[in-house]
């Protein structure tokens, strides 16, 4: 199958896809966000961008790939930038304002802020223009704590003393000043010209950032030491931006719910849903939100880090040379990889993808073991037969096969199948419990918002069919990539931002579904596929 390379402006972002995807999928590879409340169907024409050569204005989920081509973004067809202040329509009016309190002390300079989501395995930061709400640079790092262990539990384990605890402290905020120092270069600014931070991230990260003990979290009934924004100095934490600047960090739901959900609650705005919606934000530690303006319920579940390439043989998070879709073609499976370089590893959407893959080609059951030859129930071409091999006396199946003598291929086990229903079920289930615990049956979730590290790259088919989502139909999944940071963003801004974050978070009713009755039994049936 032949790929053809997209480029997207004003970012300069290049991808390489296969050919026959549509500019939204593209969109979706490139981390890009665009506004399609119809689910693409193409009813609604907000998705709308420009195709050159030729100045076409196209729905990008309507227009199909099929050469290389250049794509040109209009704001409002992105998600997220219209809920900030600009001078064409918003859905969400943030007018950016937090800037005023430094006018005076910048001076001439410009006003510069820091939104950063710290997640369990990744740490995403944005440089924005305070003035105008503007993102003018954007880097991400692994969470160097990851040595402390991958998953939240791990970490409380560590830091159960103070000196423990500060050294993990120590980490994070080592990695948050080295983030600055390369946003600032990109951008041709200084670390004196950040005047605000707002830091996002759940409960357990939110309190090593700020140095609060753990030692509850990791113990019933879970408590966090303070569900509280706080708003505190950047030497008071070891962070090298302008002295006189603040570090805001967002209210925290409960122990295991933190500010992350709440800047996805409200960067998606479902306070404002009339019907019920749904906020899935998938990483390392799943957290949900389920409701309608009348009601509001959130959940976690401990997703585990498989979907951000832990755990996984060959997995990896989204960098260059990994697999991060797979399709079937005529006879056998194509892959696209980041970057378009011969691949070495995959991510979480293109282990989602493979797994699907596998399932509908019937390689693997609905309980996640590989077939045998003689027990496939249809025959499969030469090419797909050929992928199924062993590997470590386990069955495997190879998605791609090294191009040199010296790398390796790439290869899905039964470990790797295993490692992903763990993480699905735990998703499933919670999101399943909280149905219950809300009264809301599958029909009636009018809307997915599906968030995370990678919520932007999966393709919905593939969600629904390994079953990690609800069975609803698939123009009712809106993918809106890293909401955290976008709330964050929100809040980093504006004051507006910053009082609706706060009675969200107490508005929204935790739910532990650990210790609903019917939680192993739910679990146990949400590992099938």
């Amino acid at each position: 199958m032949e790929h053809f390379k997209v480029r997207f402006e004003p970012e300069g972002r290049e991808i390489s896809i296969h050919a026959g995807a549509t500019i939204l999928e593209a969109a979706g590879q490139a981390g890009i966000v665009l506004n399609t409340v119809c689910g693409g169907e193409g009813i609604c024409g907000k998705c709308a961008v420009i195709v050159e050569p030729g100045g076409q204005e196209v729905l990008s989920c309507q227009w199909r790939i099929q050469s290389d081509v250049t794509v040109i973004i209009p704001t409002r067809s992105r998600f997220f930038e219209q809920k900030i202040m600009t001078a064409e329509h918003t859905l969400f009016k943030v007018r950016p304002d937090i800037y005023k309190r430094y006018t005076k002390t910048a001076g001439q300079e410009k006003i510069l802020g820091m939104a950063v989501d710290v997640g369990t395995t990744t740490v995403v930061a944005k440089l924005v223009e305070m003035t105008n709400g503007q993102a003018i640079a954007t880097e991400a790092a692994v969470n160097p704590q990851i040595r402390y262990g991958d998953d939240v539990i791990s970490r409380i384990t560590y830091g159960q003393s103070p000196a423990k605890l500060d050294e993990m402290h120590q980490t994070i905020i080592g990695c948050v000043n080295q983030l600055t120092e390369q946003l600032c270069a990109r951008a041709s600014a200084k670390p004196e010209q950040i005047y605000e931070m707002c830091v996002v991230g759940n409960t357990t990260m939110n309190h090593i950032f700020l140095r609060l003990p753990i030692a509850q979290l990791g113990q019933a009934p879970y408590h966090a030491f303070s569900l509280e924004a706080h708003d505190v100095r950047p030497d008071e934490l070891g962070l090298r931006i302008n002295a006189a600047a603040n570090v805001h960090t967002v209210e925290n739901i409960a122990g295991f719910v933190g500010a992350d959900t709440t800047a996805v609650a409200l960067a998606v705005d479902i306070d404002a849903a009339q019907e019920p919606a749904l906020a899935v934000d998938i990483g390392t530690n799943g957290e949900l939100v389920l409701g309608t303006s009348n009601q509001l319920c959130a959940a976690s579940c401990a997703a585990g880090p498989a979907f951000e390439g832990a755990r996984i043989s060959h997995g990896s998070r989204a960098v260059a040379g990994a697999i991060e879709a797979v399709v079937v073609n005529s006879g056998d499976i194509d892959v696209d990889v980041i970057g378009g370089i011969s691949p070495h590893s995959i991510c979480g959407s293109g282990l989602i993808d493979a797994v699907a893959v596998l399932l509908e080609l019937g390689v693997i059951d609905k309980s996640g073991r590989f077939a045998r030859r003689e027990e496939l129930k249809s025959p499969l071409p030469a090419a797909i037969l050929a992928r199924m091999v062993e590997q470590e006396r386990q069955p495997a199946f190879v998605l791609a096969r090294s191009r040199d003598g010296d790398g390796q291929d790439v290869v899905l086990t039964q470990k790797d199948i295993r490692q992903v229903q763990l993480a699905k079920a735990a998703i499933r289930a919670g999101i399943r419990l909280l149905q219950k615990k809300c009264g809301v049956p599958d029909d009636d979730i009018k809307h997915i918002y599906l968030a995370g590290a990678f919520g932007n790259y999966i393709r919905k088919e593939s969600a629904l069919r390994i079953g990690l989502l609800p069975d609803v139909p698939h123009q009712r999944i809106i993918f809106v990539g890293n909401a955290a940071g976008a709330g964050a963003e929100m809040v980093l801004i504006s004051s507006q931002a910053r009082e609706l974050a706060h009675k969200l978070a107490r508005k929204i009713n935790y739910v532990e579904i650990a210790h609903e009755r019917e939680f192993t039994t739910v679990y146990t049936d949400s590992m099938l596929f």
